[in-house]
């Protein structure tokens, strides 16, 4: 797809420590936290930074505070005024359309090098007060809060939590969870093969921070010269799932109470399950154990043209070689990913045999059992095989590192980068993700020779 142009090259790369929410990182911005990964970016290639070309930041929870982060990141960063730089939103794929968007303007002759990633601060998303201005009570804050008692009756304003009201597709209607559990039910993906999948993504993760995997790419978030957290939160809060795996089985279901039943689950979202309807014999199977969490983080990497790179003396960990974004429906959200990799695949015609590692977004343990099984149903690839090999997430993935949406994508690059530079016989790495309204997206990448 690219190469008869230019070689894209990723150089160095960093990620925060992931903040749980509400947790560690709840007074850190979502533009401080990637002003700091410019930053360390910077000071680890050693590059002078009028170098820099253009800055490209996803980010999710977008505010009115922050308007352009991707500038205001810059500028806090440090870079030059000269900088490009934009906002990037196409939900938990935006850390990976960042780097493909840099990417197409090296392609393009735009620039050379650009510092691509996500940033997400999911603790401080905002609560939204929604109406027309012509209302009374919005025409001002000082009118705002004198009719505030009454605000919550007024019939044409709403009071949104912009966090839960993210999470919920508004063409399909169902939210991110839902999804799961269609996906779930549709291909009979048991609680007990998630729980199990989850467990081992905790395991792995855990004996990746042990032997130091994450230590070449995980900066602390510092504040005032002091450490504000040094390393991933969630997977030390949770350390009970590492050590006692049975506790999985305790999670209640989230589809499946006196509240809302599955039958019920079935009788709103039925339409959905395609191939399937309600008996008594179906369980519900999405806890909040085998669900990644919600998370506070940035991540950024240099993305260059392979003669600049050299140019600039830069060490360089990958050479870009194919991506794709393929959507499907926003119901089935979580199989996205098996459609944008074939497709990222196809378009360098690249059997999926010759991939040597894969690292996938684990939005939920069903979503990623069901990538699994879409792939070898459609196309007999064995993503089942290269987990149990540890090629697939070998470090573990989102269910145990968190999810701060935006920058989940670049995340995942930093660790497929990473995975295969610890694979003496890797050369080829796929990394892929799941996102909000059906859309997947992949990217492919060669370990560059030492």
């Amino acid at each position: 797809m690219i190469g008869k142009t230019k070689k894209i090259v990723l150089c160095t790369g960093v990620r925060t420590a992931i903040g749980h929410l509400s947790k560690s990182l709840i007074h850190e911005s979502p533009e401080d936290l990637m002003a700091s990964v410019i930053r360390e970016i910077v000071k680890r290639a050693k590059i002078d930074p009028n170098v820099v070309d253009g800055v490209l930041v996803g980010w999710v929870g977008q505010g009115s505070h922050a308007p352009n982060i991707a500038r205001i990141a810059a500028l806090k960063g440090r870079l030059a005024e000269k900088v490009q730089a934009y906002t990037v939103q196409a939900n938990c794929v935006s850390g990976m359309e960042a780097i493909s968007s840099a990417a197409r303007h090296i392609i393009l002759g735009e620039g050379e090098l650009y510092i691509a990633g996500g940033t997400e601060s999911m603790s401080t998303f905002p609560y939204a007060i929604r109406g027309p201005r012509s209302v009374k009570a919005l025409r001002s804050t000082e009118m705002l809060k004198a009719e505030w008692a009454n605000l919550w009756d007024n019939p044409d304003v709403q009071i949104t939590d912009t966090m839960e009201e993210g999470l919920v597709d508004p063409v399909k209607h169902l939210n991110m969870a839902a999804t799961a559990e269609v996906c779930a039910q549709m291909f009979d993906i048991t609680r007990e093969q998630q729980d199990k999948y989850a467990a081992e993504s905790f395991r792995r993760c855990a004996e990746g921070h042990k032997n130091g995997f994450y230590n070449s790419h995980v900066m602390p978030v510092m504040k005032a010269g002091a450490a504000v957290l040094k390393t991933d939160e969630y997977i030390e809060l949770r350390s009970s799932l590492v050590e006692k795996p049975e506790m999985f089985k305790k999670a209640p279901v989230l589809f499946d109470s006196e509240a809302f039943s599955l039958k019920e689950f079935y009788e709103k979202f039925g339409e959905f399950i395609v191939g399937k309807t309600y008996d008594e014999t179906k369980q519900a199977t999405i806890t909040l154990f085998n669900a990644c969490a919600r998370s506070d983080g940035a991540a950024g990497i240099i993305v260059a043209s392979e003669e600049k790179a050299k140019e600039l003396g830069l060490e360089i960990l990958a050479e870009v070689k194919s991506w794709a974004f393929y959507g499907v429906n926003p119901a089935h959200m979580g199989i996205g990913p098996a459609y944008a990799s074939k497709a990222a695949l196809d378009r360098i015609q690249l059997p999926f045999d010759s991939i040597d590692n894969i690292e996938v977004h684990e939005a939920f343990a069903a979503t990623t059992l069901s990538i699994f099984e879409v792939a070898r149903r459609e196309w007999k690839q064995d993503w089942f095989a290269l987990n149990d090999q540890k090629r697939l997430n070998p470090n573990g993935g989102s269910i145990p590192l968190g999810h701060p949406l935006a920058a989940t994508g670049t995340r995942i690059i930093l660790n497929l980068i990473h995975a295969l530079r610890a694979n003496p016989t890797g050369k080829l790495g796929l990394a892929t993700a799941c996102a909000s309204g059906g859309l997947g997206g992949a990217m492919i990448i060669e370990k560059y020779p030492a």
